[in-house]
């Protein structure tokens, strides 16, 4: 079969390689999208741990194909999303629940083959059904989605509540479109593309924000800003260190901070710990997707979620690695990965 291989850091191309074969408790899935994150590109530049040679991809869905002699619950022919964050279920947080803390963890796409080939192999327990009748590519977005369930879920976002979401990729448009189920009336989304504000204002957004018109902290938590003195829950969603250090001034006084974009390992911000103590913020990170994987899927499936709007194209396993190599078009939101 064909797949995209990262074979060392700065070392990603097609290949073809051995048709896996599913094991006593896997499915063999026939992959029908899997949606390039950028986790796949700080993987390719070093910035993000992982276990080279690896096929990567870990946004998947596609349809079952063979079933272990063990697995119970899945037929051949099932469309299936998996959620590719294995615990050990065995240390410390596994035992308490924190299964995104895993001492052990180990996902798909980052330490065993992923999504960017035309089969890959899913344990039965990270797999979950998805209707037989939602588009193909839907399924690709149940793991991101998730990530941010997680993110909004720590935020406690209540009815009524102010939030601001800085960055304009998939994260943060998917976001806003929590945040706006969660009850949240005020939603102010930051980005520097106008195309990005304009999308985020149709999914839920109350108001944008473009960095490139003036001062952000001014705009939103400025005495004539949108919401002065600043929100309730700012969730940063871009990984860079600028948004990082705004996200700190734009919460009001008591109020969240949550860190859900992935800044490349090493890097730093800057901040002040006694405005953090004085105006008493709470500072969280949101990892992964403990436990949000099904409700992820089962928001796609509803339809309470704008999918297709976030697709900026499509592409073959043979423009895979080029994707991966180079940064985002301008624009760019989406791309997946079609294999077939």
């Amino acid at each position: 079969m064909k797949a995209v291989r990262l074979e060392a850091v700065g070392s990603i191309a097609l290949h073809e390689v051995d048709k896996p074969s599913a094991g006593p408790d896997d499915l063999l899935v026939r992959i029908e999208a899997c949606g390039v994150c950028g986790t796949d590109r700080h993987l390719f530049h070093g910035e993000f741990p992982c276990t080279p040679p690896v096929t990567p991809g870990h946004e998947f869905s596609g349809i079952v194909e063979a079933i272990g002699n063990s697995v119970f619950g899945f037929s051949v022919g099932d469309r299936v999303t998996g959620d590719p964050n294995i615990a050990c279920g065995r240390c410390p947080h596994c035992h308490a629940g924190r299964v995104n803390l895993c001492s052990n963890l180990r996902a798909i796409g980052i330490h065993r083959d992923g999504g960017f080939a035309e089969y890959l192999v899913l344990p039965q327990k990270q797999a979950f059904v998805l209707p037989g009748d939602l588009k193909p590519t839907h399924g690709a977005f149940c793991e991101p989605l998730g990530c941010c369930l997680h993110g909004v879920e720590l935020a406690e976002i209540r009815p009524g509540s102010s939030v601001a979401v800085l960055g304009g990729g998939v994260i943060g448009l998917l976001t806003v479109q929590l945040a706006r189920l969660a009850g949240a009336t005020t939603i102010i989304l930051s980005t520097r593309q106008a195309s990005r504000r304009a999308l985020a204002e149709d999914l839920g957004a109350t108001a944008t924000v473009d960095p490139n018109a003036g001062d952000v902290i001014d705009a939103i938590a400025g005495p004539s800003g949108l919401m002065p003195g600043g929100v309730d829950v700012v969730f940063e969603c871009a990984g860079v260190r600028e948004t990082v250090e705004q996200s700190m001034r734009l919460a009001r006084a008591g109020g969240t901070v949550v860190i859900v974009g992935v800044m490349p390992q090493g890097l730093k911000a800057a901040f002040e710990p006694f405005d953090l103590l004085f105006r008493e913020l709470k500072v969280l990170g949101s990892f992964l997707n403990p436990f949000t994987h099904r409700r992820a899927a089962d928001l796609i499936a509803s339809g309470a979620i704008e999918i297709d709007r976030l697709i900026s194209r499509q592409v073959t396993l043979e423009d895979a690695a080029a994707v991966i190599a180079n940064p985002p078009a301008a624009g760019e939101i989406k791309v997946l990965v079609v294999p077939g």
